[in-house]
């Protein structure tokens, strides 16, 4: 007969979440396995030479304010296993038409300088969570639970609640500040007049003066391969190229966590659940999904000013209105000529990225589930609104749309990057309410990803706290 290898824990995925699950169950002395069904592991960290030979782009992440800021990560030696952090003079710029930037950077006073007559409002707005960041962390990113610091969580609850375009109007009285609020709240892939939208233009606002927003050098891959390294330096293993089809597939093991979404957990283990649970993964809501270009660029973006040569992320949309009037649209199923787009240019501060004297730009706007619509016109149009000459600039683009980013990776359902919506219904409570919401009514099997908070974003407290409500259950 045939030798059974038995771990104590299997994870599926490997993604940051899933080796996340993985390190925490190892360090307590688990023997863990990880199997991943790409060539490279990572899920949403990857880089490669999309475009030119010599020009490194992310895949998908791109910056990393919650890698940085992400209590587990900080917890390990990763700077031992090869990630450096590189942090962009500026974290993120957000020019206007009339030639002016909003700028976010780690001081709060000299952010607060760039917005003007919103700059007291500004600070009074964010000072206190940024001096208090490392307190509210582990509450923030992490199951719905008792606040260990409830009067603070409070404080914060009652703005993060609120639709940021309601936070915005009652908060600043000019153009800048709201602007700034928009183009942050817009990150959560939502229209800006939904409950809870404040909640994650506060915590980007927050880390870039607490933390900044940093890239890793080389590439987000480095961040895979650093967690990837020390993982087995603990006797973690790692299988690639392996896909898995049914939880019959895996070795005996005390645990698995499934790194994936609720649709592929029905696909994995569908018969196994027991019809009502099935009935709630099926009404898990996916978001919209996202277009993207990666751009081999003969120099530098030409920005009409020319601060946005300092920064890591710039945000492009304008008006806290345009913004809005966007976001609404891909909410709604339809392309805004002028969309938000997010734009990363990590080859100002990273050399690695590109060869001497040419740039790797990342650039994405939101589109609706599944889109099949090509965006490149529209991008490039709100690059050369706010950086005329842009297009003389461009060598070759990369184009990925909604499929090729579930393609790329199964957990990205329509091109939605979140693991779901991640709205008042569904960001505690995903992907079903449960006192524990990573388990299954399946005896040691967890979910770990972002589909469970506390949600989308390279932090991988997803995967911690899932391999924690492993370790109290199963061992």
């Amino acid at each position: 007969m045939a030798n059974i290898t038995t771990y104590d824990a299997v994870i599926v995925g490997s993604g940051p979440n899933g080796l996340a699950a993985a390190i925490t169950l190892a360090q307590t002395g688990k023997s863990v396995k990880v199997f991943e069904s790409k060539p490279t592991i990572g899920g949403g960290m990857r880089t490669q030479e999309l475009t030119l030979p010599g020009y490194l782009h992310d895949v998908c992440s791109a910056i990393h304010p919650l890698g940085a800021g992400s209590p587990f990560f900080q917890s390990l030696p990763l700077h031992k296993y090869g990630l450096k952090w590189l942090y962009p003079e500026y974290a993120l710029t957000h020019p206007l038409d009339d030639g002016s930037a909003v700028i976010l950077q780690k001081s709060i006073q000299k952010t607060a300088q760039s917005l003007a007559e919103d700059g007291p409002a500004y600070q009074q707005l964010i000072k206190t969570y940024v001096e208090n960041w490392p307190r509210m962390a582990p509450d923030l990113l992490g199951p719905f639970s008792i606040p260990k610091h409830p009067f603070l969580m409070a404080k914060f609850g009652l703005q993060a609640m609120q639709p940021a375009q309601m936070l915005a109007k009652r908060t600043f009285k000019g153009e800048k500040g709201r602007a700034l609020l928009a183009g942050l709240a817009a990150h959560s892939i939502m229209p800006l007049n939904k409950p809870l939208t404040s909640a994650i233009g506060l915590v980007l606002g927050v880390l870039g003066h607490a933390i900044g927003w940093p890239l890793p050098e080389g590439g987000s891959q480095q961040i895979a391969e650093s967690l990837g390294a020390y993982l087995k330096s603990l006797g973690g293993e790692i299988e690639t190229g392996k896909t898995i089809q049914s939880l019959e597939e895996l070795p005996s093991a005390r645990t698995v966590l499934l790194d994936i979404t609720p649709k592929q957990l029905l696909d994995i283990a569908g018969k196994q659940l027991p019809e009502w649970y099935q009935d709630k993964l099926r009404s898990f809501r996916y978001g919209p999904g996202v277009f993207k270009l990666d751009i081999a660029l003969n120099g530098p973006v030409p920005w009409k000013n020319e601060e946005c040569l300092k920064a890591g992320t710039v945000h492009l949309g304008g008006t806290m209105e345009e913004i809005a009037e966007s976001e609404e649209a891909m909410w709604n199923g339809t392309h805004h000529p002028r969309p938000y787009v997010l734009v990363a240019q990590q080859s100002l501060v990273d050399s690695s990225r590109s060869p001497e004297n040419k740039h790797a730009l990342w650039a994405y706007c939101h589109v609706p589930s599944g889109s099949t619509e090509d965006r490149t016109d529209a991008i490039i149009n709100q690059i050369e609104r706010f950086a005329p000459g842009f297009r003389e600039r461009i060598l070759k683009i990369h184009k990925m749309n909604t499929a090729d980013f579930q393609s790329y990776n199964p957990n990205y359902i329509g091109g939605d990057i979140n693991g779901g919506i991640q709205d008042i219904r569904q960001l505690f409570t995903r992907p079903t309410a449960r006192i524990v919401p990573y388990s299954t009514p399946l005896k040691g099997i967890y979910l770990c990803s972002s589909s469970t908070p506390p949600g989308g974003g390279v932090h991988g407290m997803c995967g911690y706290h899932a391999a924690q409500a492993a370790l109290k259950s199963c061992f």
